[in-house]
Protein backbone atom coordinates (compact mmCIF):
# COMPACT_ATOMS: atom_id res chain seq x y z
CA UNK A 1 0.00 0.00 0.00
CA UNK A 2 1.08 3.60 -0.43
CA UNK A 3 -0.46 7.00 0.84
CA UNK A 4 -1.98 8.32 -2.95
CA UNK A 5 -4.57 11.21 -1.74
CA UNK A 6 -4.87 13.88 0.45
CA UNK A 7 -8.68 14.49 0.47
CA UNK A 8 -10.25 17.41 0.67
CA UNK A 9 -14.10 17.98 0.59
CA UNK A 10 -15.73 20.46 -1.59
CA UNK A 11 -18.87 23.01 -2.43
CA UNK A 12 -16.86 23.63 -5.39
CA UNK A 13 -14.62 21.70 -6.66
CA UNK A 14 -13.64 23.70 -9.42
CA UNK A 15 -13.00 26.57 -7.14
CA UNK A 16 -11.16 25.12 -4.57
CA UNK A 17 -9.23 22.91 -6.93
CA UNK A 18 -8.17 25.67 -8.95
CA UNK A 19 -7.17 27.71 -5.59
CA UNK A 20 -4.59 24.17 -4.36
CA UNK A 21 -3.10 23.80 -7.61
CA UNK A 22 -2.08 27.55 -8.34
CA UNK A 23 -0.60 27.50 -4.44
CA UNK A 24 1.04 24.12 -4.49
CA UNK A 25 2.32 24.48 -8.05
CA UNK A 26 1.02 20.87 -8.80
CA UNK A 27 -0.39 19.21 -11.99
CA UNK A 28 -3.76 18.52 -12.64
CA UNK A 29 -4.64 14.70 -13.30
CA UNK A 30 -8.44 14.91 -13.44
CA UNK A 31 -11.42 17.48 -14.14
CA UNK A 32 -14.32 16.88 -13.96
CA UNK A 33 -17.57 18.70 -12.61
CA UNK A 34 -17.33 16.42 -9.37
CA UNK A 35 -14.11 15.89 -8.68
CA UNK A 36 -10.55 17.97 -9.49
CA UNK A 37 -6.77 16.26 -8.41
CA UNK A 38 -3.83 17.60 -8.79
CA UNK A 39 -0.04 15.77 -8.29
CA UNK A 40 1.86 17.34 -6.16
CA UNK A 41 5.69 16.22 -6.37
CA UNK A 42 8.29 17.00 -4.29
CA UNK A 43 12.27 16.99 -4.29
CA UNK A 44 12.88 12.98 -4.76
CA UNK A 45 9.97 12.18 -6.72
CA UNK A 46 7.56 11.57 -3.94
CA UNK A 47 4.11 12.23 -5.14
CA UNK A 48 0.73 13.19 -3.27
CA UNK A 49 -3.02 13.92 -4.84
CA UNK A 50 -4.82 16.77 -3.70
CA UNK A 51 -8.19 15.27 -4.54
CA UNK A 52 -11.23 17.29 -4.36
CA UNK A 53 -14.62 15.39 -4.72
CA UNK A 54 -17.59 17.29 -4.33
CA UNK A 55 -19.63 17.05 -0.82
CA UNK A 56 -21.88 19.68 -0.23
CA UNK A 57 -21.79 19.73 3.58
CA UNK A 58 -19.89 22.59 4.99
CA UNK A 59 -16.39 22.41 7.33
CA UNK A 60 -16.70 21.81 10.74
CA UNK A 61 -15.60 24.13 13.02
CA UNK A 62 -12.48 21.93 14.59
CA UNK A 63 -10.66 19.83 12.05
CA UNK A 64 -8.61 16.92 12.89
CA UNK A 65 -6.67 17.02 10.10
CA UNK A 66 -5.01 20.59 7.75
CA UNK A 67 -2.24 21.15 5.44
CA UNK A 68 0.94 22.89 6.59
CA UNK A 69 2.38 24.35 4.01
CA UNK A 70 6.76 24.73 3.45
CA UNK A 71 7.09 28.71 3.83
CA UNK A 72 10.42 28.72 5.19
CA UNK A 73 12.42 32.08 3.52
CA UNK A 74 9.19 32.41 1.37
CA UNK A 75 7.03 32.34 3.80
CA UNK A 76 5.84 36.56 3.20
CA UNK A 77 5.92 35.32 -0.55
CA UNK A 78 3.73 32.17 -0.01
CA UNK A 79 1.12 33.84 2.24
CA UNK A 80 1.01 36.75 -0.25
CA UNK A 81 0.22 34.46 -3.17
CA UNK A 82 -2.50 32.57 -0.88
CA UNK A 83 -4.19 35.49 -0.35
CA UNK A 84 -4.37 36.52 -3.99
CA UNK A 85 -5.63 33.41 -4.51
CA UNK A 86 -8.27 33.48 -2.57
CA UNK A 87 -7.59 32.50 1.39
CA UNK A 88 -8.24 34.83 3.85
CA UNK A 89 -6.10 35.36 7.46
CA UNK A 90 -7.27 33.22 10.09
CA UNK A 91 -7.59 33.59 13.90
CA UNK A 92 -8.01 30.29 15.71
CA UNK A 93 -6.23 31.39 19.00
CA UNK A 94 -2.89 30.35 18.31
CA UNK A 95 -1.38 33.64 19.58
CA UNK A 96 2.08 35.12 18.74
CA UNK A 97 3.45 32.22 16.68
CA UNK A 98 6.27 31.86 13.83
CA UNK A 99 4.01 30.41 11.34
CA UNK A 100 0.65 31.81 9.82
CA UNK A 101 -2.50 30.82 9.84
CA UNK A 102 -5.13 31.22 6.34
CA UNK A 103 -8.32 29.56 5.56
CA UNK A 104 -8.57 28.35 2.55
CA UNK A 105 -12.10 29.99 0.02
CA UNK A 106 -14.43 27.49 1.57
CA UNK A 107 -13.34 28.02 5.17
CA UNK A 108 -10.52 24.69 5.49
CA UNK A 109 -8.02 26.15 8.31
CA UNK A 110 -4.26 25.95 6.81
CA UNK A 111 -0.70 27.08 7.75
CA UNK A 112 1.80 28.54 6.25
CA UNK A 113 5.51 27.30 8.25
CA UNK A 114 8.34 29.03 8.85
CA UNK A 115 11.84 27.45 7.79
CA UNK A 116 12.54 24.34 10.03
CA UNK A 117 15.22 21.98 8.96
CA UNK A 118 12.72 18.60 8.55
CA UNK A 119 10.78 20.46 6.07
CA UNK A 120 14.00 21.03 3.43
CA UNK A 121 12.78 18.15 1.45
CA UNK A 122 9.13 18.18 1.48
CA UNK A 123 8.29 20.12 -1.17
CA UNK A 124 4.90 22.42 -1.31
CA UNK A 125 3.57 20.64 1.34
CA UNK A 126 5.51 20.20 4.45
CA UNK A 127 3.13 18.42 6.70
CA UNK A 128 0.12 16.74 7.05
CA UNK A 129 -0.98 17.16 10.78
CA UNK A 130 -3.37 14.68 12.14
CA UNK A 131 -5.15 15.08 15.77
CA UNK A 132 -4.35 11.52 17.63
CA UNK A 133 -5.99 10.81 20.94
CA UNK A 134 -4.26 7.67 20.74
CA UNK A 135 -0.62 8.30 19.16
CA UNK A 136 0.82 4.96 19.56
CA UNK A 137 -1.99 2.66 17.91
CA UNK A 138 -2.32 5.67 15.52
CA UNK A 139 1.14 5.74 14.32
CA UNK A 140 1.33 1.94 13.98
CA UNK A 141 -1.84 1.66 11.71
CA UNK A 142 -0.65 4.47 9.64
CA UNK A 143 2.74 3.27 9.32
CA UNK A 144 0.58 0.07 7.88
CA UNK A 145 -1.43 1.55 5.84
CA UNK A 146 1.02 4.08 3.91
CA UNK A 147 3.62 2.40 3.43
CA UNK A 148 5.75 5.17 5.50
CA UNK A 149 8.55 5.39 7.12
CA UNK A 150 9.35 6.83 10.79
CA UNK A 151 10.83 9.96 10.59
CA UNK A 152 12.86 10.65 13.91
CA UNK A 153 13.84 14.27 13.68
CA UNK A 154 10.13 15.58 14.22
CA UNK A 155 9.34 15.82 17.88
CA UNK A 156 6.05 14.73 17.05
CA UNK A 157 5.23 11.13 15.98
CA UNK A 158 5.30 11.72 12.49
CA UNK A 159 5.72 9.59 9.17
CA UNK A 160 7.44 10.40 5.45
CA UNK A 161 7.84 8.82 2.56
CA UNK A 162 10.70 6.06 2.29
CA UNK A 163 12.47 8.38 -0.14
CA UNK A 164 13.11 10.50 2.80
CA UNK A 165 11.26 13.39 0.89
CA UNK A 166 8.07 14.66 0.78
CA UNK A 167 5.51 16.10 3.64
CA UNK A 168 5.04 14.57 7.02
CA UNK A 169 2.11 13.17 8.42
CA UNK A 170 2.42 14.07 11.86
CA UNK A 171 0.53 13.02 15.03
CA UNK A 172 -0.59 15.75 17.01
CA UNK A 173 -1.41 14.71 20.32
CA UNK A 174 -5.16 15.91 20.88
CA UNK A 175 -7.27 15.10 24.29
CA UNK A 176 -10.72 15.63 22.89
CA UNK A 177 -12.13 12.10 20.66
CA UNK A 178 -13.14 12.53 17.43
CA UNK A 179 -16.99 12.76 17.04
CA UNK A 180 -18.53 9.51 15.30
CA UNK A 181 -20.98 11.51 13.32
CA UNK A 182 -19.39 14.23 12.08
CA UNK A 183 -17.21 13.13 8.52
CA UNK A 184 -13.69 15.08 8.91
CA UNK A 185 -13.53 17.53 5.50
CA UNK A 186 -10.22 16.48 4.96
CA UNK A 187 -8.85 12.82 4.71
CA UNK A 188 -6.64 10.83 3.48
CA UNK A 189 -6.50 8.04 1.00
CA UNK A 190 -4.35 4.97 0.35
CA UNK A 191 -3.90 2.53 -2.77
CA UNK A 192 -3.55 -1.30 -2.38
CA UNK A 193 -0.85 -3.11 -4.02
CA UNK A 194 -2.24 -5.59 -7.03
CA UNK A 195 -1.10 -8.14 -4.80
CA UNK A 196 -2.95 -7.31 -1.50
CA UNK A 197 -6.19 -8.43 -0.63
CA UNK A 198 -8.79 -5.71 1.21
CA UNK A 199 -10.31 -8.14 3.40
CA UNK A 200 -6.78 -8.85 4.88
CA UNK A 201 -6.15 -5.22 5.25
CA UNK A 202 -9.34 -4.76 7.19
CA UNK A 203 -8.41 -7.19 9.55
CA UNK A 204 -4.86 -5.98 9.90
CA UNK A 205 -6.96 -2.86 10.67
CA UNK A 206 -9.07 -4.15 13.36
CA UNK A 207 -6.44 -5.94 14.93
CA UNK A 208 -3.95 -2.91 15.08
CA UNK A 209 -6.79 -0.61 16.89
CA UNK A 210 -8.78 0.97 13.88
CA UNK A 211 -11.96 -0.04 12.84
CA UNK A 212 -14.67 0.21 9.83
CA UNK A 213 -16.88 3.10 9.21
CA UNK A 214 -20.45 2.68 9.27
CA UNK A 215 -21.49 5.78 6.97
CA UNK A 216 -24.47 6.72 5.24
CA UNK A 217 -22.44 7.46 1.80
CA UNK A 218 -24.20 4.58 -0.13
CA UNK A 219 -22.11 2.16 -1.71
CA UNK A 220 -18.67 2.75 -2.13
CA UNK A 221 -16.38 0.35 -4.50
CA UNK A 222 -13.59 0.50 -1.33
CA UNK A 223 -13.88 0.24 2.33
CA UNK A 224 -13.99 3.30 4.36
CA UNK A 225 -11.80 2.68 7.48
CA UNK A 226 -10.80 4.45 10.64
CA UNK A 227 -7.47 4.52 13.13
CA UNK A 228 -7.36 4.39 16.75
CA UNK A 229 -8.51 7.97 16.79
CA UNK A 230 -11.48 7.57 14.35
CA UNK A 231 -10.20 9.85 11.22
CA UNK A 232 -11.64 8.19 8.67
CA UNK A 233 -9.09 6.80 5.77
CA UNK A 234 -10.20 4.90 2.20
CA UNK A 235 -8.44 2.12 1.09
CA UNK A 236 -8.55 2.32 -2.72
CA UNK A 237 -8.43 -0.87 -4.83
CA UNK A 238 -5.49 -1.75 -6.70
CA UNK A 239 -4.90 -0.19 -10.53
CA UNK A 240 -5.26 -2.53 -13.03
Amino acid sequence: MELENVAIDACDPGLLGAFWEGLLGGTRITDEPDLVETRVVAPGGAALDVCVPRVPERPPPAPRLHLDLAGGRDQDAVVRQALALGARPLDIGQGDVPWVVLADPEGNPFCVMEEREVYADAGPIAALPLDSTDADRDLAIWRYLSGWVEEPRSPLPALRHPSGCGPLLELCPHPVPKDPGVKNRLHLDTRLAPHEDVDDVVARVLALGGGVVDHPWGDLPWPVLHDASGNEVCVLPART
